[in-house]
């Protein structure tokens, strides 16, 4: 026969089930922030000095197979792009110049890249890692590449900063700028400081300085000329079917992630010749 509990055992029962719950959920609420983290390759914006490791910097799997004739036509879009399509190596890059693994693939925020682990060490520090966005541009730069640079928000504190790079091509200082916001104090002013608040445009302008003209940067910035094409370049970027940042296309090959171009140098080097 079943003993029968003491009187008023369930009423004391009952907090600790609940905070017991409470506690589960919470648990659960993190491991699922992390994981949706993951999915998305994000990683939460901090200052890049010692002790801050961006974790799990990684591939993105590659979601669709892209034609040869749709990587050929966004060369002929209202896109920030060097070249033509008529050259034997098309790339596509989609980027935020707020996003970390963008950083690292870029190669201009060592910090980055160290904080990141041994496989993200530039070749510069001793590292194995050679970054792709300078190899692509070194292949345009000799007229054998061509590029389509488009904006995906894949860490979500860049609109200020592609902005200021929509205003600096249409200046012929696309590279300039895109220098300066892929440094460390570039990263961190993004994301510590400018954080899409279009307050900050002064300061952001200021930073800028060196590459252009701050005024005119500043007023490019404030008339919302470029609001809308941060909503068609994410939407391009998504029918491409990249899902974060970076990813790379050579021709019809996807690179979703930060890879090095040791990974990406043979598709490259079979297209050019």
């Amino acid at each position: 026969m079943a003993k029968r509990l003491p009187k008023g055992y369930i009423e004391k029962l009952f907090p600790i089930l609940l905070g017991g719950s409470i506690v589960m959920a919470f648990v659960l609420g993190i491991l699922w922030e992390k994981v949706n983290s993951l999915e998305k390759g994000g990683i939460t914006p901090t200052t890049t000095t010692a002790g801050t490791t961006p974790a799990n910097a990684q591939q993105q799997p590659a979601q669709v197979q892209v034609s040869s004739d749709q990587i050929k036509k966004l060369f002929s879009q209202d896109l920030i792009k060097f070249g033509d399509d008529k050259r034997k190596l098309l790339a596509v890059a989609v980027e935020d110049p707020s996003c970390p693994y963008c950083h690292i693939a870029t190669g201009l925020n060592s910090d980055l890249n160290k904080q990141a682990g041994d496989r993200f060490k530039l070749v510069a520090d001793g590292g194995t890692y050679v970054a792709p966005v300078p190899e692509i541009k070194k292949l345009v730069d000799a007229g054998k590449a061509s590029l389509v640079y488009v904006y995906s928000p894949g860490h979500g504190n860049g609109e200020m900063g592609m902005k200021a790079l929509y205003c600096a091509y249409e200046n012929n200082k696309f590279w300039e700028v895109h220098d300066l916001l892929y440094t460390n104090a570039g990263y961190n002013l993004l994301n510590n400081t400018v954080k899409n608040d279009k307050t900050k445009s002064g300061e952001l302008a200021d930073y800028l300085k060196s590459a252009v003209d701050s005024a005119s940067l500043k007023s490019c910035l404030d008339s919302g000329k470029y609001d809308q094409r941060l909503t068609s370049d994410t939407s391009l970027a998504s029918s491409l079917g990249v899902r974060g940042t970076p990813g790379f296309f050579l021709n019809t090959s996807s690179f979703a992630g930060a890879y090095s171009w040791k990974d990406m140098e043979a598709v490259a080097t079979a297209a050019l010749k």
